[in-house]
């Protein structure tokens, strides 16, 4: 045989092959619909899942957030403090450490701001909350020698003296 001979047999077998199945009939090809509908609800499964996790894991980074926006706020008081003799009263607040108080004690030796910018609001959008010792308001779960108290709200956006004393409150404090 010669190479022609031998193409040609190959050839000859290759449409054999490719004809054998051709006289049987073919079925559609693609996805039954149990195939599709279990593909779809695992996809809705995983992504339930990564919206619990997704969800979750925001809200720890808005605690923590607040913990440090807390934990800046004590140092800039501190600075404060070394500079004016005293921390602001509950009146003056946290806006002492961006603009200098007018409220009675006015500080002689005010060196502000001590913030690189205005003190606003929590990750859950409501202000934190600042006393000083010499409030009234104070909660029996403070420490007493404490010279100030900033906390947050929290998710709820409502402050929750008693909880402090029960430990169910979602407040962020700067004392725990």
């Amino acid at each position: 045989m010669n190479k022609k001979g031998i193409l040609k047999a190959a050839d000859n077998k290759k449409r054999r092959r490719f004809c054998y199945g051709a006289g049987k009939r073919k079925e559609a090809e693609g996805f039954t619909y149990v195939e599709t509908v279990a593909v779809i609800a695992i996809g809705a499964l995983l992504t339930a899942g990564s919206v619990f996790s997704a969800s979750k894991i925001m809200s720890a980074a808005r605690k923590t957030v607040a913990k440090t926006q807390i934990e800046q706020f004590s140092s800039a008081l501190q600075t404060y403090f070394l500079d004016c003799g005293r921390f602001p009263t509950t009146e003056q607040g946290l806006a002492a450490l961006w603009e200098k108080p007018v409220l009675y004690p006015v500080p002689e030796n005010w060196d502000g701001p001590y913030l690189d910018r205005e003190p606003g609001n929590d990750p859950w959008g409501t202000d934190y909350k600042y006393l000083s010792s010499e409030s009234s308001i104070m909660s029996s779960e403070v420490p007493e020698k404490l010279p100030f108290v900033i906390f947050s709200c929290g998710p709820d956006g409502r402050e929750e003296n008693s909880g402090w004393e029960k430990g169910v409150s979602d407040d962020i404090c700067s004392w725990k």
